[in-house]
């Protein structure tokens, strides 16, 4: 493998990561502008809350579709490169949070729009080791118990990261992946700040049952 095939997964890889999904759901279904909706990302709750549950799903799922490609991608260019499939993974990753389709000026200052990076993250790590495929049947239970999508993105990235520990230490994997699940999970608590600072102010909003519960433990209007 040459430095200009590995460069080249490198960059298709992030442009995989970079469709936004997302904003063509939302659109196909309601017309609107996602990015202009709730918390403006491209992932699947925003789009849950801006379009319905069905078009949160085909995005989530799509979302993991693309994470997953983007390092089979590299597995089939190189399928012994360890280190390109968590490159590969990670700039899949990079790609949802900072879409290179989705340009913004605010400002005077250009940055990229896109998603938290869960879904993204959770496909990469399928795409390296199918074990993790296992967490997706976690995330409903994590994400409607714990009510807090944040803490949900993120639980799922620390689990797929021990996977990725527990498999090294025991030699059926490598230690790179490791690293991939360490890069990805910076990045979504990088994307996630804001939640993270209203999450400690006991303000970040609530989904599933327990948004539920508080809804019809409130006093009517």
């Amino acid at each position: 493998m040459t430095v200009w095939t590995a460069l080249g997964a490198a960059a298709v890889a992030y442009l995989i990561g970079s469709v936004p999904i997302g904003v063509i759901v939302v659109r196909l279904t309601t017309g609107k502008d996602v990015l202009n909706e709730h918390s403006g990302r491209t992932g699947g709750t925003n789009v849950m809350r801006t379009a319905g549950l069905w078009a949160g799903l085909v995005t989530g799922l799509g979302d993991v579709l693309k994470g997953y490609a983007a390092v089979a991608l590299a597995r089939a260019i190189a399928p012994s490169a360890d280190w390109l499939h968590a490159i590969a993974g990670v700039l899949a990753v990079l790609g949802h949070n900072h879409s290179i389709f989705l340009p913004e000026r605010r400002d005077g200052r250009l940055r990229l729009r896109g998603g938290a990076g869960g879904a993204s993250s959770l496909g990469a790590a399928i795409g390296m080791s199918p074990v993790t495929g296992y967490l997706i049947l976690v995330v409903p239970v994590v994400l409607f118990g714990i009510g807090y999508a944040s803490v949900t993105t993120l639980t799922i990235g620390l689990m797929a990261t021990a996977v990725f520990v527990y498999q090294a230490a025991r030699g059926s994997g490598p230690w790179v992946y490791v690293g991939f699940g360490l890069a990805a999970e910076a990045l979504m608590a990088w994307a996630l700040r804001p939640n993270l600072r209203r999450l400690a102010r006991g303000e970040e909003r609530l989904i599933g049952w327990r948004a539920r519960r508080r809804d019809a433990s409130d006093p009517p209007a």
